[in-house]
């Protein structure tokens, strides 16, 4: 059965707010381990990255989905909203607002963890245009496989296969894969390895919402039939009676 929106809605702010903690919390140990190897600082932080964000899929995905995700989850909604499937309007505001003040709250969480200040805005500047293509390129990858995974029935694949793909793009993306809007917002406050200056983060939003239209294309030539699958984006948000019971 699909579960009433707050408690989705708390499953999505608390998820991003884990995600982010791990991408922050991964960054500030890694430059702390590893001090004058930028090469390993970026390797800790996407394999750190890559196993929360696969054990978070299977933690939220049976309670929303766990989109996680801006732009997940406006293909989504868009996708589905012809079909009679995905996210409705309301729960398509509901899930971005969660997202984007579970980001922040994550890199607060991080922040603190490490006994810093809990907001620290980030100097890092990430605007060019090759950065922005990477993100267009990072994104799409993203929407495209967790649409293609629901489409064939290969949800159970997701968190495996999603943690794959970024980590993966950490490393083949001159923009090490940011590919969220929440997550982009989440890390303009933090002055470590991970941030993003805030002059950055509309052209990376604005690539990723790029990205996002790119994989609508995509999938109405690969997967024409997407939309009848939204449901299960990126795992089926429903528990069966005897779960809920528990």
């Amino acid at each position: 059965m699909t579960l009433a929106l707050p408690r989705r809605a708390a499953a999505e702010f608390t998820g991003t707010a884990l995600l982010v903690t791990a991408v922050v919390g991964s960054g500030i140990a890694a430059t702390t381990l590893s001090p004058t190897d930028v090469g390993l600082q970026l390797l800790e932080n996407a394999f750190a990255t890559a196993l929360a964000l696969g054990a978070l899929i299977l933690t939220f995905g049976p309670v929303s989905g766990a989109h996680l995700n801006p732009v997940v989850s406006a293909v989504d909604w868009w996708l589905g909203r012809r079909a009679g499937t995905g996210l409705g309007t309301r729960e398509l505001a509901a899930y971005v607002i969660a997202q984007v003040a579970g980001a922040v709250a994550g890199t607060v969480l991080a922040h603190l963890m490490f006994d810093r200040p809990a907001v620290t805005w980030s100097g890092t500047g990430r605007s060019a245009g090759h950065l922005w293509l990477a993100e267009v390129v990072a994104t799409a990858g993203l929407v495209i496989l967790v649409f293609a995974l629901a489409r064939s029935g290969r949800t159970s694949a997701a968190p495996a296969a999603v943690g794959a793909w970024i980590g993966a793009a950490y490393w083949f993306t001159s923009s090490t894969s940011f590919a969220n809007p929440a997550v982009t917002v989440g890390r303009a406050f933090t002055d470590t390895f991970a941030g993003i200056a805030p002059a950055s983060v509309p052209g990376f939003v604005a690539a990723q919402l790029v990205g996002g239209l790119v994989a609508v294309a995509a999938l109405a030539i690969w997967y024409p039939h997407a939309a009848d699958s939204a449901d299960d984006v990126v795992v089926p948000q429903r528990l069966t009676p005897e779960v809920e019971a528990r």
